[in-house]
């Protein structure tokens, strides 16, 4: 079933999302909701909280990105209890513009460090501890930080902030465009 995102402005979006067990009631079911909603929209990622869950769950498909990046071919994950753990400071930071499925038609430039370490459980509830580098860092960061109640706006400067300031009033005020189904604040 695809599920309407959530657009900026949602309070479930800035509330820390927790952690889930394995008898959180139909857990597959979610996940393939988020994966249907996730190819509807046309996105690379897809936290709980973008759906109105305020759990530690998100979805990636870099399957899209193949042809040019024939690593990722076939890379579709469900991310449960994730947690960035540690940031490789030995390695260096990548500017790269980001956009995010609640905040549409915004895209900004967004500095993240190009390899971290990251604890996650998959479906079953099998534990990963892992060091990511690349393009998939960068989806988890921005993921996760969904899961932390942060937005990629909260990493862009005070300035480029303020001159999206107007774009943000928009996304409260209801009046944007997308070709996803959402769920805009109600005023």
């Amino acid at each position: 079933m695809i599920l309407p995102i959530y657009i900026y402005g949602q309070p479930v979006l800035r509330k820390e999302s927790v952690d889930i067990t394995p008898d959180y009631p139909e857990l597959d079911q979610l996940i393939q909701n988020m994966f249907e909603t996730l190819t509807a929209s046309e996105g690379v990622g897809l936290a709980a909280p973008q759906i109105g869950l305020n759990i530690r769950v998100a979805v990636i498909d870099l399957d899209v990105l193949s042809e040019d990046f024939p690593e990722y071919k076939d890379f579709r994950r469900a991310y449960i209890n994730p947690h960035i753990v540690e940031f490789d400071e030995e390695s260096p930071t990548e500017t790269m513009e980001e956009g995010c499925l609640s905040l549409p038609g915004i895209h900004e430039n967004v500095t993240r460090p190009t390899r971290v370490r990251v604890r996650w459980q998959d479906a079953d509830f099998t534990q990963h501890d892992e060091w990511i580098d690349g393009y998939l860092a960068r989806v988890m960061q921005h993921e996760f930080d969904h899961l932390d109640a942060h937005m990629f706006i909260d990493r862009i400067s005070p300035l480029r902030r303020q001159l999206i300031k107007g774009k943000l009033r928009q996304l409260l005020q209801g009046n944007y465009r997308c070709g996803y189904r959402t769920k805009p604040v109600r005023r």
